[in-house]
């Protein structure tokens, strides 16, 4: 087989419309563009982000930012502050209590910055990954509450 020899499938293809062609084709003289307007007119394209004349998407959105309202923000903690404190246990509570975060009642995240070499059993929401590997190493337990 050779590509000169490749035809396209039978019913495959169609003959362009040839229009303008009088007014016995059925698109004669307007050629069915329909009168007046940009559309009518040789040289028109519509771009292909137009809607049509409804306003556009890009000028309905907000001009700054987005949120996210199912967001989930993270009170932060640092096992450093944790060592400072030089208890066994450590939840929610204490971390107020001890000003470290804000509220006992809002998600707590427990982040590796810093040296822990305490034997401490701490409960948070999360954990990273390096925090969760440092505490289990001091030879404590990392409970998800």
């Amino acid at each position: 087989m050779k590509l000169d020899s490749l035809t396209p499938v039978p019913g495959s293809t169609k003959n362009r419309k040839r229009v303008g062609r009088g007014p016995g084709s059925g698109l004669g003289r307007t050629s069915g563009r329909g009168e007046k307007g940009a559309q009518a007119r040789s040289g028109f394209k519509r771009r292909p982000w137009f809607e049509g004349g409804q306003m556009a998407l890009a000028r309905r959105l907000p001009k700054r930012g987005f949120t996210n309202l199912f967001r989930k923000e993270f009170q932060i903690v640092n096992l450093e502050a944790i060592e400072k404190l030089g208890l066994d246990t450590v939840d929610a509570q204490i971390l107020a209590d001890n000003g470290l975060v804000r509220s006992p009642l809002k998600p707590i995240k427990i982040l590796a910055d810093g040296e822990l070499k305490l034997k401490v059993t701490v409960t948070a929401s999360a954990f990273s990954e390096s925090a969760k590997e440092q505490i289990e190493q001091a030879g404590g337990a990392a409970t998800v509450q």
